[in-house]
């Protein structure tokens, strides 16, 4: 009866364990791991990180590193990039408190731009055909003259949640605990020239699309936006265009473990900003991919030069990044795929 009762107990107490896995690879999510990778993807000598310019191979190299040091091997022929070669769009903003003649500077010749996107494949186990990406783009606007635009809430701050996202996954993984589905963490540049990475990643998948469930997308997650003053909060957009289940999903998460509050105001497809088209989640969404864009709203530094690092929030970045890990954990480990129970209308 003892041998008995001490296997129910040891079973429970495995499953109980077996459950909790999620949070204890969530916090190896940490500010200062956070803070180090910002420290180089915002620093001057990145001057910017401008797409098809020295300090967006830099920035990419970077992440390229990041990936090797944890342990995610070349996607392909020993590479982590997808590179493209695509002639530039015109800018997708509209910011009333932004220099508009410095902006149209910037953005007023279309011409051949280089880029990289820097993949991080982690092969789940039984379910490993299909995969979660989690995007965030890492090019800002660069150097202009004498100013650096760097760009530290965007988007380095979707970049360093992205990179610690890998890291706790990768963790899981040698752990003997890593994800049913695959995870692609892809940090993609050309995003300030039109969403060029997204876009090329779209019409050149490496993965099926067809297979993909869903994508997380990250941009701009360090600040406290206009109209706000607490930071616990977190702008949602797009979350139920698709599928409702991954709504849902999302809001239970952030109930049972994270208490943010999820503002909505910006999750129409005829919102005024046109925010739903102007991030990277916008190309998988043309392709009926679910998708939830995580973003802390525009600031008195958006698109300026005093998008700096000491203006951060880093505690405000990790809360997010927990929900964004925490949601991936569970589209990757559920025994089915989330319904996509309407389409993307055009």
């Amino acid at each position: 009866m003892k041998k008995k009762s001490f296997l129910i107990s040891f079973l429970i107490s495995f499953f109980f364990c077996f459950s909790q896995d999620n949070i204890r690879f969530c916090e190896t999510i940490v500010e200062d791991d956070l803070k180090k990778h910002m420290l180089v993807l915002a620093s001057d000598s990145l001057e910017g990180r401008e797409t098809g310019k020295k300090g967006q191979k830099m920035a990419a190299e970077y992440i390229a590193n990041h990936f090797i040091n944890i342990g995610i091997p070349p996607y392909k022929k020993k590479t982590y990039y997808q590179k493209f070669k695509v002639k530039s769009g015109r800018h997708l903003c509209k910011c009333d408190d932004c220099d508009q003649s410095l902006v149209k500077k910037i953005f007023r010749n279309r011409k051949k731009i280089k880029g990289e996107n820097v993949l991080g494949y982690i092969e789940g186990t039984d379910l490993k055909e299909e995969l979660i990406i989690i995007t965030a783009h890492y090019d800002h606007l660069g150097k202009h003259d004498s100013l650096i635009f760097n760009g530290a809430d965007d988007d380095a701050s979707g970049t360093v949640a992205a990179l610690e996202i890998a890291e706790a996954f990768m963790i899981a993984k040698k752990e003997g605990k890593g994800p049913r589905r695959s995870i692609l963490i892809m940090t993609v540049s050309g995003e300030e020239k039109g969403l060029l990475g997204s876009k090329y990643y779209t019409d050149h998948p490496v993965y099926p699309l067809e297979k993909t469930i869903a994508n997380l997308n990250i941009d701009m997650i360090g600040r406290i936006g206009d109209f706000k003053k607490n930071p616990n909060y977190v702008y949602l957009i797009g979350s139920d265009m698709l599928s409702q289940e991954l709504h849902d999903i999302s809001e239970d998460i952030n109930k049972k473990h994270v208490g943010l509050e999820l503002d909505y105001t910006f999750n129409k497809e005829d919102d005024p900003n046109r925010y739903y088209y102007r991030s990277d989640h916008y190309n998988f969404a043309k392709n009926n991919i679910p998708v939830i864009f995580y973003f802390n709203g525009i600031h008195e530094d958006y698109h300026k030069p005093t998008d700096t690092i000491e203006k951060i929030n880093f505690k405000k970045i990790k809360k997010i990044t927990y929900l964004i890990f925490l949601t991936a954990w569970e589209l990757a480990n559920r025994e089915e795929r989330i319904v996509v129970d309407k389409k993307q209308s055009n």
